[in-house]
């Protein structure tokens, strides 16, 4: 039973001001009877050394961990998942903080809680940590100062000394993604100028909809008062922790629709398939001046797969995210969700079924009708839609940028996790 679980409130927020506001955050949270807050210091994990720190009743120990073959999954896999089994199983626990360091991701962690198999622990069934935990809140710390810099830019984690050369993420892959995510935001204003402020309310609104947000001068301002006000407006439907579906609706949570500050919503639907070389050297609208792009794209090279397409600031992925359902065989059918089958039923097409394209962009500094001018451009004209009927064979000679799928060796890197085999990454820019 979900009551039996113990409670998992998971912290997260970029290196600075906002990782400042995770520990003080962490702090007023544990002087709660009963709540242990624990974080993991992965500053030192290229040397293979993990610290894990642990606060319980006014005491703190650190724990030196050691990995052979150090990275976040490891961590993740090695320490954590069980410690949270050994921890739900102490009568004097009743929640869990996981403080987390800037390293960790709060999807990746949130999914590997539902979902990675826990060996090992004593006295326990092996099984996801699920089952022994839920993740009640994830809440994400913003500093206003540069969180919007960071969100549209195209620096690494490694260049800007928070990883090592082999951790390819960037900044705006972390800002955008710990934002999306979460179910209540802290927001540091303190020496943000007023545009700054205006325009970083106006992406959070569009980007975490359903999100309350405490607005704090700075970590030293912030009180246990605050953090009980946001916790108390987490709407019921709030995501807390569970997977992302690439196949619900992109803008869940009504965010606004109308401009402000420049930060705008564009929404890109079409019936009509992508010309995949065309749609390569278009793409680059997505990256200049924008926060975040996401949907599902119809390949006309690739006409059996939804390909999934995502970006945060100068970085974009493109990957599968299963098939269309006019693809599947009437087993496969049966697997799907009722209520996809029925959007899915409401645009049928007679030749294509449900295949279609599904893409929504926020645009902080671009030009909302460039974007839309840029992608329509990339769509197959009449000639090309005939030969998709009538010549397939010929389509498939078509130059793809986008066909030669790898899944990436380690999933420490791992942003935004998709349904379906796990997210398999056909083009990285």
């Amino acid at each position: 039973m979900a009551s039996q679980r113990k409670p998992v409130l998971v912290l997260a927020g970029l290196p600075g001001r906002a990782a400042d506001g995770v520990e003080r955050s962490a702090r007023l949270l544990g002087a709660a009877p009963g709540t242990v807050v624990v974080r993991h210091d992965l500053s030192e994990l290229h040397h293979g050394v993990v610290r894990r720190i642990v606060r319980h009743d006014g005491r703190e120990q650190v724990t030196v961990l050691e990995l052979a073959h150090g990275c976040v999954s490891c961590t993740l896999r090695a320490d954590l998942l069980p410690y949270l089994c050994l921890l739900a199983d102490r009568d004097s626990v009743r929640r869990i903080v996981l403080a987390l360091d800037p390293a960790f991701e709060a999807e990746a962690v949130c999914q590997a809680i539902a979902d990675v198999t826990v060996t090992g622990v004593v006295g326990r069934v092996d099984g996801p940590a699920g089952r022994s935990v839920r993740v009640d809140t994830v809440l994400t710390c913003v500093d206003a100062r540069d969180w919007l810099a960071d969100a549209t830019g195209d620096e690494t984690l490694s260049e800007r000394g928070h990883a090592t050369a082999e951790d390819e993420r960037t900044v705006a892959q972390l800002a955008v993604g710990q934002v999306e995510f979460a179910d209540a935001l802290v927001v540091f204003d303190g020496d943000a100028d007023l545009l700054d402020r205006e325009r970083t309310a106006a992406v959070l609104a569009r980007l975490a909809p359903r999100a309350p947000v405490a607005w704090v001068s700075g970590p030293p301002a912030l009180g246990a008062d605050d953090l009980a006000w946001l916790l108390r407006r987490v709407p019921a439907d709030a995501r807390r922790g569970a997977p992302f579906d690439p196949h619900a609706p992109l803008l869940a949570g009504g965010p606004p629709l109308e401009p402000d500050c420049g930060v705008a919503l564009v929404e890109f639907a079409t019936d009509r398939p992508f010309h995949p070389d065309r749609l390569h050297s278009a793409i680059d609208v997505l990256l200049d001046g924008v926060v975040s792009a996401r949907g599902r794209v119809w390949l006309a090279t690739q006409p059996d797969e939804v390909v999934w397409l995502e970006s945060a600031g100068g970085g974009l992925r493109v990957g599968g995210a299963g098939k269309w359902l006019a693809a599947m065989a009437s087993g496969e059918l049966d697997e799907v969700d009722p209520e996809r089958r029925a959007l899915a039923s409401l645009r049928w097409h007679e030749h294509f079924g449900d295949r279609h394209t599904s893409v929504v962009v926020l645009v902080a500094d671009a030009d909302p009708e460039e974007v839309r001018h840029a992608l329509h451009g990339a769509l197959v004209d009449e000639d090309e839609l005939r030969q998709m009927r009538f010549a397939p064979e010929r389509v498939a000679l078509w130059a793809d940028p986008f066909g030669d799928q790898h899944e990436e060796p380690c999933d420490s890197t791992r942003s935004t996790p998709v349904a379906g085999d796990g997210m398999t990454r056909n083009n990285e820019r």
